[in-house]
């Protein structure tokens, strides 16, 4: 009996089945989608002229009268509560879409400030191996120094001798010929 488990509700480490609800279920980002769709046209030029073409309409309508009918007389109490049920659905659309954009937002700054704490390790850690360069070049003879520490050899050679031969250091230098550096 040991072995045996007493089962005490759902497992854990296995999904729940779904069973029937009679809650309808939704998609929250295709309907956050939705809320963008609609946020977006209603800041658009094309909203304003199709609303403002559907008060005229509805307005002469209901002034001028078709065959003598006018639903909605002078106080324009239906188009007042159509603008109402716009006004109260669109405002929780609106403020879904802004919602959604800042978590957008949110992410894409997150990602930015990552970049830019690796672009600063980055150039901190370019910055310290030009240093290091620097220092270990500091250290090594260059091309240009070498040459004048031997024009100065050559130099102090010329005088010494021209001071042996008696020419006042004035001794001419001659390069070896191409044709003698490779007959050697």
């Amino acid at each position: 009996m040991p072995d045996e488990r007493v089962r005490r509700g759902p497992r854990l480490d296995q999904p729940r089945e779904r069973g029937l609800t009679l809650r309808p279920e939704f998609d929250g980002d295709a309907f956050g989608r939705f809320a963008e769709t609609f946020a977006r046209f209603m800041g658009t030029g094309k909203f304003l002229f199709y609303m403002t073409l559907f008060i005229i309409v509805w307005i002469t309508i209901n002034v001028v009268g078709i065959f003598g009918f006018k639903f909605d007389v002078y106080p324009f109490i239906l188009l007042n509560l159509i603008f109402s049920t716009q006004a109260s659905y669109a405002a929780p659309l609106i403020l879904l879409a802004q919602n959604r954009q800042t978590d957008r937002d949110k992410v894409e700054y997150e990602k930015d400030r990552q970049r830019d704490q690796r672009m600063l390790a980055d150039t901190e850690y370019l910055t310290r191996e030009i240093a290091a360069l620097r220092l270990a070049l500091g250290e090594v003879a260059t091309r240009d120094y070498v040459r004048g520490e031997l024009r100065d050899l050559l130099d102090d050679l010329d005088a010494r001798l021209g001071e042996d031969t008696g020419d006042n250091g004035r001794r001419r230098r001659t390069r070896p010929e191409p044709s003698d550096r490779s007959a050697g």
